[in-house]
């Protein structure tokens, strides 16, 4: 569903990431780790096209979406969620999500206000908001919600423009032990068709819900394979997972 090939980045003399290749099957759902500066986030940025790399490809479904721009890759299905929040402060839960299910209809040239006039719009806004447990705040302000409500609101808005591929960045940064509870029930609750790829630092949550997981460190994969297998791993508890230990 989603692959990168021999995916290499540089800025200046500093390699960022050095010849990443990955595939990941649809309704996959990889974990991302890695130290401070190893590339992770510079990784997300080729993927979606925010950066264009320096050499190697990115496929999504089949086809080569490297030369594409964010808005043409994200209509052909990958979706991102963002470690900081960037969301409309000015306008409510379910109008954010509303310009978000507009994005795949066409609809999302025109004013925001017309959106959630459309049947289909307003469907997917009831079902993202459900799955994300966001119908008791359609109607606030993006600017009077909780900082972890607001969390949710980005992974609602990812999906309201209807992915193939997801990609999260650090969902559960800034958020206590709770809502990182929160959050790993409503990973669990997200369609097992959807492929996920995701950056983590909460050691719990990403062997809870990947089916994969990926080491980069400078840039390069050095892990890549089953939870289990990277529980077992000296090498990766040693220099990449610090202090952490088997749950």
């Amino acid at each position: 569903m989603l692959e990168t090939r021999n995916l290499t980045k540089s800025f200046g003399a500093v390699h960022v990431t050095r010849s990443v290749s990955l595939k990941l099957e649809r309704g996959e759902r990889r974990v991302i780790l890695g130290p401070n500066g190893a590339g992770k986030t510079t990784l997300f940025n080729l993927l979606v096209g925010e950066l264009t790399p320096d050499g190697g490809s990115v496929h999504l479904a089949g086809e080569d979406v490297t030369a594409l721009s964010v808005p043409r890759r994200a209509r052909r299905g990958l979706s991102r969620s963002y470690q900081k929040n960037t969301l409309f402060d000015g306008l409510t839960v379910e109008e954010n999500l509303g310009l978000a299910a507009a994005v795949p209809t066409g609809h999302a040239t025109r004013l925001w206000s017309d959106s959630l006039r459309q049947p289909e719009i307003r469907d997917t806004v009831a079902e993202v908001a459900e799955q994300v447990n966001l119908m008791p705040h359609l109607h606030a302000k993006v600017s009077e919600i909780s900082y972890g409500v607001r969390r949710q609101l980005e992974v609602g808005v990812a999906l309201a423009t209807r992915p193939l591929v997801l990609l999260m960045d650090e969902p559960t940064s800034g958020v206590g032990p709770e809502m990182s509870k929160g959050f790993h029930d409503l990973l669990n609750n997200l369609p097992r068709d959807l492929t996920l790829l995701i950056i983590e630092h909460d050691m719990d949550l990403a062997f809870a819900v990947a089916d994969t997981i990926t080491v980069l460190n400078y840039g390069e994969v050095v892990f890549d394979g089953l939870p289990e297998e990277a529980r077992g791993s000296t090498l990766l508890k040693d220099i990449y997972l610090g202090s952490w230990e088997d749950a």
